[in-house]
């Protein structure tokens, strides 16, 4: 509690909810039990209390029941009962979250839908899938082996195999792992790489409703797919996603450069990205990261600021591609290139990205993690990761550094003692400075820079954790909005309460 306190979360965790949490209706537990059969609800609490919770620092807050929907018709009855009832619910993917989107805040049923894993509709011809909220990436890569496509959408820093699904990863809401921070050349934005469609329902007393089927281009009406894309689980749930998927690129090649300071390594990525070298993913870890994943995977690299980063194309024009991004590399004092082609050789090169959550965790055994999350133009990306990390260390605090530098967004992993007020009241103080990057960096720009275009940080969603900066991003006219619509669609405040509004 006092930790809760320190950081400013007793309003939001301190309680059990943001209203008053009801009791279970008698006999609504057989209820969905009924629909769904008795394997697929349980009311235990070691169950409840794995789904009450996301890799997040927020206390768990349990459901009342967990329910693993199985069919679309299954979902549509759930919601349906629960509406009748007033109950809440909330979506779940796989709790791998950084915002306490899951988190089960009044109570009520956590629909978790790992089980609903179908993959539908495939077109070679269109270039695109339709799948179930539990499919994963992987699952889907394997199903479309031999077609000579790929989804390429990766989700660097947290555990293979994580799924698509409600409450997972990022702003998504409701499809959050597809919505991923990597640049790709086909495209820097998320409806760039694909679409989002297919059904969604429920919302609100009803149960069934469809945003418009996948096409590349669509002006009519509006824009439905995004609206429940970026809700959070909290207007209702997408049991379908249609896909878009792209070719298979003819050669890929791997590499990791060190880099003299973080400063350079940045700069470098800054000028790979203007002399347009057709670059996927490229990502930043700082020398305590780095240090990190040495002790955590082993891979014998230098402390030093790091990159790491991939190239597609054809095997004609993959080798312009690398000698351009080496003499860049070289340019801003990078070392150490040595590419990697083969599949395995280039996985056990990620491998170290995608540990570093855990990797972070090893440094401080026994404390607890806080992922900050900061987005800012490519142009202001070197001045604010050099402040950034100045700010970390005259804080005295542990907080390796990762980024998607590519389209502007890193993340700093702060690893505190939750038994120390001290040490927890210097990360709220670090991340509220940080949240509010909009108003400049600690010292002050020159006279009209800014960091950034708003207060709130939001690739990771706004969930729990960042719903009091939502008012500085969006202003109390556009706050108003978002309310109008969440009363509209959801009456009785059932989807995901307590989240983001």
């Amino acid at each position: 509690m006092a930790l809760r306190r320190v950081l400013g979360l007793g309003g939001a965790l301190g309680r059990r909810s943001c209203c008053s949490k009801r009791p279970l209706p008698p006999n609504f537990v057989e209820a969905l039990r009924a629909v769904v059969g008795a394997p697929n609800v349980s009311t235990a609490m070691a169950v409840r209390e794995q789904h009450g919770h996301d890799e997040s620092m927020h206390t768990c807050a349990p459901p009342d029941a967990v329910v693993w929907p199985q069919a679309v018709g299954q979902v549509q009855e759930l919601a349906a009962l629960c509406s009748r009832c007033r109950v809440p619910m909330v979506p779940f993917g796989t709790g791998t979250g950084l915002e306490g989107g899951v988190n089960a805040v009044q109570g009520g049923v956590c629909f978790d839908l790992s089980r609903m894993d179908a993959i539908t509709e495939l077109s070679l011809e269109d270039f695109s899938v339709a799948v179930e909220p539990g499919v994963t990436r992987k699952a889907l890569n394997s199903h479309l082996r031999g077609t000579g496509l790929w989804f390429p959408v990766d989700v660097l820093g947290v555990p293979p195999g994580v799924q698509w699904s409600q409450g997972c990863w990022g702003p998504l809401g409701c499809a959050m792992v597809l919505g991923v921070h990597q640049e790709y050349p086909w495209g820097s934005g998320c409806q760039d790489r694909w679409e989002l469609g297919g059904q969604a329902g429920p919302c609100g007393d009803r149960t069934d409703a469809h945003s418009p089927g996948p096409r590349r281009k669509r002006a009519a009406g509006y824009d439905l797919t995004s609206l429940f894309v970026g809700s959070e689980g909290t207007l209702g749930f997408l049991t379908q996603a249609t896909l878009r998927l792209h070719p298979l690129p003819e050669a890929t090649a791997a590499t990791i450069a060190a880099f003299p300071s973080v400063r350079a390594a940045v700069a470098c990525t800054v000028q790979v990205l203007q002399a347009a070298v057709p670059v996927a993913p490229i990502e930043l870890l700082d020398e305590v990261m780095v240090g990190a994943c040495g002790c955590f995977s082993g891979p014998g690299l230098p402390m030093a600021a790091t990159l790491l980063l991939e190239l597609h194309g054809s095997w004609h024009s993959l080798a312009g591609q690398q000698q351009q991004a080496e003499e860049i590399v070289r340019l801003n004092g990078g070392s150490g290139l040595a590419w990697a082609e083969e599949p395995e050789e280039r996985g056990r090169l990620w491998a170290m990205r995608h540990s570093a959550w855990y990797a972070a965790l090893a440094l401080r055994p026994g404390c607890q993690g806080y992922s900050t999350d900061v987005c800012v133009p490519i142009s202001r990306l070197p001045d604010v990761v050099v402040e950034t990390k100045r700010d970390l260390q005259d804080s005295g605090l542990t907080g390796p550094m990762v980024g998607h530098v590519g389209d502007g967004n890193f993340h700093c992993l702060l690893i505190f003692d939750p038994q120390d007020p001290a040490e927890a009241q210097r990360v709220h103080t670090f991340t509220q400075r940080l949240g509010r990057w909009g108003q400049g960096p600690p010292g002050g720009w020159g006279q009209g820079d800014r960091w950034g275009d708003s207060p709130v940080p939001s690739p990771d969603g706004v969930g729990l954790g960042k719903r009091a900066l939502l008012l500085e991003e969006l202003g109390q006219e556009g706050l108003d909005t978002l309310r109008r619509i969440k009363a509209a669609l959801d009456p009785h405040n059932l989807m995901n309460p307590g989240k983001v509004l």
